[in-house]
């Protein structure tokens, strides 16, 4: 008895062990990597799937307004073409000075796109948000801190949001997670350099420094884009040229500048020579991502478009900022 009675329970533990085993073994329907994905669009590096892979998307929130919010906090250098900083809240009074932000407000307005701004980086959007894309307009340095939060005591001691120092971090990495896009202008490259996954949304690429402001011939390459559609092969125009480390991968290239149109070049980086991108796009991690490092000038956004290259500039940025929304094709291949 007491025999069949062990034979009984082992076999019945068997039986569940196997059965677990055979489980826990299966296919999820939402793993690391998105249905359909090719394998190698996993990147271990950041533990994102990434690249030009459609398959990368998440399409979780099909219900976006066609509603951009752009951020331009800096914590550290701010460039001229920001002006003053902003007071808190969503959209305060612009100042004279705001010469970015007001240029591509008004961009995005004249193409029906409804945009909000914001210096505060606790209005940065979580998962949920219904933003089609964000745009970082050269925000610096630890941006996304919400510094000064635990200063006062009675925060220091709360555990609740108001206390939470990375709660923007989170609320970019679940906004992107959930299928949201991603603009990064100009000195989005100088912003939360110690931040690996940030680095991701980059394209594997992060700013290491810059030779002379200076006219350079912009390149268009690649397969053709909705992002590059109508603008000329080549175009001029005046910018810092950032050099890049690490150098941008498993994204497709957009723009480059021609080396051999700059006067002069950095003296503490070797440059990118024959291929130095300056746009490019990639699927990262759920959400959308198009990206470039040009827009150091204010009158690259005024609305005279008196700069160099600025209408050219106008129409790519327009163009990826409608891509990133999902209103156009995105990264085709």
């Amino acid at each position: 008895m007491k025999y069949g009675v062990k034979s009984a329970l082992a076999t019945t533990v068997g039986t569940l062990a196997l059965a677990g085993g055979a489980f826990a073994q299966g296919t999820p329907t939402n793993g690391n990597l998105p249905p359909g994905a090719l394998p190698s669009s996993w990147d271990p590096t950041y533990n994102v799937c990434r690249g030009t892979d459609p398959k990368c998307y998440n399409n979780w929130l099909p219900n976006r307004q066609k509603r951009v919010l752009i951020f331009s906090r800096t914590a550290g250098p701010r460039h001229a073409n920001l002006g003053t900083a902003l007071a808190a809240g969503l959209n305060p009074p612009l100042n004279a000075n705001n010469t970015a932000v007001a240029g591509l407000k008004a961009w995005l307005e004249a193409e029906g796109i409804q945009v909000d701004y914001t210096e505060e980086a606790g209005r940065l959007p979580g998962h949920s948000a219904t933003y089609a894309a964000v745009i970082f307009m050269s925000p610096t340095r630890d941006s996304l801190t919400q510094h000064g939060r635990a200063v006062n005591p009675a925060l220091a001691v709360d555990t609740t949001t108001s206390a939470y120092l990375d709660s923007p971090k989170v609320n970019l990495r679940q906004y992107i997670r959930g299928g949201g896009g991603f603009v990064a202008i100009h000195n989005a490259y100088g912003n939360e350099y110690n931040w690996p996954w940030y680095e991701g949304l980059l394209g594997n690429a992060n700013y290491f420094n810059h030779g002379a402001a200076q006219n350079g011939t912009v390149n268009i390459v690649g397969s053709a884009d909705p992002s590059t559609a109508g603008l000329p092969a080549t175009w001029g125009f005046h910018d810092e040229w950032y050099n890049l480390t690490p150098y941008p991968t498993k994204v497709k290239f957009l723009a480059t500048v021609d080396t051999n149109s700059l006067a002069s070049k950095s003296t503490s980086h070797p440059g990118h020579g024959n291929f130095h991108p300056v746009a490019w796009c990639q699927y990262y991690d759920g959400g959308r991502a198009w990206l470039t490092t040009l827009g150091h000038n204010a009158h690259s956004f005024t609305a005279d478009l008196s700069g160099v290259g600025a209408i050219e500039f106008q129409k790519l940025v327009v163009q990826g900022v409608k891509s990133a929304m999902g209103l156009t094709p995105f990264c085709t291949e």
